[in-house]
């Protein structure tokens, strides 16, 4: 059983993701090119998943073959491209807003499938900080792009029902062996797709360069390892609410970078946010209780309590 400042270190770990991920809308924006979403995810997932390789000097064994293609498209190959697309065809708010609700997606499949029946507190932090979202980025006006809102929910569904079955199949398995199992496994399905349908890799710039070294090493490698280090040492209901910084980094890098606004509705939707973190995170009362010491209430042994006693007599 964790207790709680065990349980506060692993949501600092766990965080490192969702922040490097949601950092990698500026970086994908500014840096990379617009047009090559199949390219920009390979070049994204393969470098990451060869270093982590490295560092694990581990290969799959058994069915850990076809689960590492089956996890890779999914949290990788198609999670890459899908959420690409969704940028390029919707508003950075709207997209993030919709990548949110992975929140009480992860909650509803790790009750389906790892028998983790979500507490009532770890839905209402998921709800308010969904609503801390939604008031955070707003919803823009005008018409909405149903293919990108189609692809921005695919990219939600397929790697909120990845992360629970890593979850599930991955118990024994150092995160950092299966965060490049997954990389190196979406890369070998993209690769084929990227040849065939974009033809030859995109010339590197500079800045491109620059761009796709800070989302291999830091918002792939290490935020990956650091989700599913969290998965293995948090509740999926926790791990998904922690997920919401992911939009947070987005709105609050995009201030602080692109000179966006930031008043007090925004400042509301932050705390709320951050309130349904905090909500969410909150230990069963039972482990509260059972962490509380005891009090005795014989604070010196029966023998010198009798021994006072006689000599009182």
């Amino acid at each position: 059983m964790e207790d709680k400042s065990s349980r506060i270190k692993w949501m600092l770990v766990t965080a490192l993701a969702p922040i490097a991920w949601g950092s990698s809308y500026v970086v994908t924006r500014q840096l990379l090119p617009a047009d090559s979403p199949l390219w920009g995810g390979l070049l994204r997932a393969l470098p990451a998943g060869l270093i982590l390789l490295l560092i694990a000097r581990r290969l799959p064994t058994g069915s850990w073959w076809w689960r590492s293609l089956v996890l890779g498209a999914l949290n990788v190959g198609g999670f890459f491209v899908l959420i690409y697309i969704a940028g390029q065809r919707l508003p950075s708010s709207l997209a993030a807003t919709l990548m949110s609700t992975s929140a009480l997606v992860m909650l509803l499949f790790a009750w389906a499938m790892l028998r983790q029946r979500p507490r009532v507190v770890a839905v209402l932090g998921a709800l308010v900080g969904l609503v801390g979202v939604g008031v955070m980025l707003g919803f823009g006006g005008g018409p909405v792009d149903l293919w990108g809102v189609a692809a921005s929910l695919g990219a939600m569904v397929a790697s909120s029902f990845g992360y629970i079955l890593t979850a599930r199949w991955g118990s024994d398995v150092p995160a950092v062996t299966m965060s490049a199992w997954q990389l190196v496994g979406g890369s070998l399905l993209l690769l084929p797709v990227a040849l065939l349908v974009e033809g030859a890799p995109p010339a590197l710039t500079p800045s491109s360069a620059l761009g796709f070294a800070y989302l291999t090493l830091i918002a792939t490698a290490l935020a990956y390892v650091a989700w599913f280090t969290g998965l293995r040492r948090l509740p999926a209901g926790v791990v998904g609410v922690v997920g919401l910084l992911n939009p947070v980094t987005g709105v609050v890098l995009g201030v602080a970078l692109a000179g966006e606004a930031f008043g007090l509705v925004q400042g509301i939707g932050l705390a709320l946010v951050l309130g349904g973190i905090a909500l969410g995170s909150l230990p069963p009362i039972r482990k509260r209780l059972a962490a509380q010491p005891v009090v005795p209430t014989v604070t010196r042994p029966i023998t010198a309590q009798l021994a006072v006693a006689g000599a009182r007599r």
